[in-house]
Order: structure tokens, then C-alpha cells, then sequence
């Protein structure tokens, strides 16, 4: 998880939180307090706070023939560090592909970009 400088003052459960939303990418509100292994009241307060804090959505719905919440995550786009997918100026040949081709000329020229780059 990446925390701005902006975040308010968690605490560590909150902060664990916060990380097991973030780690799984959403996760019902019934499965989230068992996760963090508080009681399903403190588990709702939890998540009550991190919508209000704007660290999570949560939206009702259904799981298991019960009414609960889904948990997502609010990913801050400034957090978002695209030049893991760069080789210099360069996207690799494979994003938004859905097969690689490891003996393409792109894919090898790509490669070559990031040996030579360091």
C-alpha cells in the first residue's frame, strides 16, 4: 500500500486494514473482521471510518444469502509508479497484449533497452 502524506492518523488495526483491502483489492465486510480478528461491530466501525477517510469503498450487496458490504480500495492515481513498465521512453511490446511472443524483435529490443540503460 502507498500512504500519502495527507493520511490521517491511523491506528495499527486501521492501518492493517487498510493494507488487507489494498492486498486482496476488495474483500466482503463478513470475511474483513475475520482477517483482522476483531468482533463484526469493531470490523463495521473500521470500515465506516476508512469510507469516511476516503481510504475505501464500501457498497452493499449480497454474499452468502446475507446483506454485507464489499470493501475497494481508493487508489490515489499519484501513487501509481508506471516506470516499472518502462524500459527508457519505451512500453514494453506485452502491455495490453494478451499472448507474448518471448521471440519477438520488439520484446528483444525492449530488453536490450533495459540492459543497457543501468
Amino acid at each position: 500500500m502507498s500512504a500519502s502524506d495527507d493520511q490521517p492518523d491511523l491506528s495499527d488495526v486501521e492501518r492493517r486494514a487498510v493494507e488487507l483491502v489494498h492486498e486482496t483489492g476488495g474483500i466482503h465486510q463478513s470475511d474483513f473482521w475475520k482477517e483482522l480478528d476483531v468482533s463484526s461491530r469493531k470490523g463495521s466501525r473500521i470500515a465506516s471510518k476508512l469510507e469516511e477517510y476516503g481510504l475505501v469503498e464500501r457498497e452493499e450487496t449480497v454474499y452468502n444469502g446475507n446483506t454485507t458490504y464489499y470493501l475497494e480500495p481508493i487508489i490515489n492515481e499519484a501513487d501509481l509508479d508506471f516506470s516499472l513498465l518502462m524500459a527508457g521512453d519505451m512500453l514494453p511490446p506485452f502491455v495490453g497484449e494478451e499472448e507474448l511472443d518471448p521471440q519477438s524483435d520488439a520484446f528483444s529490443q525492449w530488453i536490450l533497452n533495459l540492459v543497457y540503460e543501468e
